[in-house]
């Protein structure tokens, strides 16, 4: 697996997730697969795609991944994550992704795969959105 540089996002949508993901205390940004992965100490909690000015989206959902596997554009994420309350969220070019949705989910995401001391410390700075901090460099 090689860790390679992917382009800004060019979807008003991917970039404002995308943002949103990097504001969680110690995310980083990684490009394996030719895709986006932001991990949290090493763990992905959100993978994030451009495809034909698509979009897709994988989280970890352990609390909600019921109630958002019965949304349209939602399915278990596959390679056997699905399993693990992991949920992928699709998005043609000319489709409106429902970005406050796709947050929540980053957010339930960050916290099922965060250490606890790390979710406990967001808990008390800021309650239930992400601290800003300066974004990371990506790995290369």
């Amino acid at each position: 697996m090689t860790d390679q540089t992917l382009p800004p996002p060019t979807s008003p949508a991917v970039a404002a997730l995308r943002d949103h993901a990097l504001a969680y205390p110690e995310a980083t940004e990684h490009f394996p697969w030719g895709e986006r992965a932001i991990k949290v100490r090493g763990k992905v909690f959100v993978f994030l795609s451009e495809h034909g000015g698509g979009l897709h989206l994988s989280a970890k959902l352990p609390q909600s991944h019921e109630a958002a596997l019965l949304l349209p554009f939602a399915a278990p994420t596959g390679y056997g994550l699905g399993r693990s309350g992991w949920v992928s969220a699709r998005f043609e070019g000319d489709e409106s992704p429902p970005v406050e949705l796709l947050c929540a989910w980053i957010d339930e995401s960050y916290r099922a795969i965060a250490p606890r001391k790390v979710v406990a410390a967001l808990a008390e700075g800021t309650g239930s959105t992400p601290t800003k901090k300066p974004r990371a460099k990506p790995r290369t």
